[in-house]
């Protein structure tokens, strides 16, 4: 069972939250795992764990830093892993995009910030930002969520404690893409991919990251992500092998993750900085 805030969708703008004007400005800052108003914002220092051979933070790293942030919000909330258990609830995440404008460097101080901004019938948005060590923003962030009843296994609207306890934010100004990807016509079978134990996550369900993860390894060598997308289908297990289709579509790739009877478990698009 997850937290609500999983996984999200990322885009780079230059304010700060101390900006006091305008519609995407936010009431307070907030500090290393503190809660302001309805923001929630937690620091580090990009680890040589968490960089590639460039020395820069990796893609599924900064998934990591988006997902811990948005978890953490939740656990200090109260409304974590042991509240959804309690309650047998579980935020499935429907979809998200990524778009980085820079990826920090090792040893780069970062700010990692969210806060949710809706609740409509069953699903629940909430965005992200990161941002360097001088309050620049390198990405913004979106993720749209469903809750569901796991005693009945039927989508249910938040409860009262958890809408008021969240709070709403204001949406950042962005150019939001449809949750559903556009698919080509043809596509290029890829080699099979083994669910192993460390790609599982709390809720016995392949780590959304992970998705991106392998599908990341289909594109060519050289290929700078700047956007990702995502939609997800169905949830992968420890044991399923997933097989990976690519094609192109608009200058972008698009690979879709299969069982071996074409279920989709997941659809992640790729751009380029020049093709967004």
């Amino acid at each position: 069972m997850l937290p609500f805030g999983f996984m999200c969708y990322i885009i780079v703008r230059q304010k700060t939250c101390r900006e006091t004007g305008g519609k995407n400005a936010y009431p307070a800052c907030v500090f290393f795992g503190k809660a302001v108003d309805k923001m929630y914002e937690m620091k580090s220092r990009v680890r040589y764990s968490e960089v590639g051979a460039d020395r820069k933070l990796t893609l599924i790293s900064l998934i990591d830093y988006l997902q811990d942030c948005a978890t953490f919000h939740s656990e200090d909330l109260g409304l974590g892993l042991d509240y959804l258990e309690e309650k047998n609830m579980a935020w499935v995440l429907v979809s998200w995009q990524i778009i980085v404008d820079r990826y920090p460097e090792l040893g780069e101080d970062i700010t990692v910030q969210t806060w949710a901004y809706g609740f409509r019938s069953f699903y629940a948005d909430r965005n992200l930002v990161i941002r360097g060590p001088h309050d620049e923003i390198l990405a913004r962030a979106n993720s749209l969520w469903l809750l569901i009843n796991l005693d009945t296994g039927h989508p249910m609207k938040a409860l009262p404690e958890q809408v008021e306890k969240y709070g709403t934010g204001p949406k950042l100004d962005m150019e939001y893409a449809p949750r559903k990807i556009k698919q080509p016509e043809t596509f290029e079978n890829i080699e099979p991919v083994e669910v192993y134990r460390h790609m599982i996550d709390t809720n016995g369900h392949m780590n959304n990251g992970q998705y991106v993860l392998i599908a990341r390894e289909m594109l060519p060598q050289g290929f700078s992500v700047r956007q990702v997308r995502t939609e997800y289908k169905n949830a992968a297990v420890l044991g399923d092998m997933l097989y990976p289709k690519l094609g192109r579509l608009d200058d972008a790739y698009v690979i879709r993750l299969d069982n071996a009877d074409g279920k989709t478990f997941a659809v992640v698009e790729f751009r380029q900085a020049d093709q967004i």
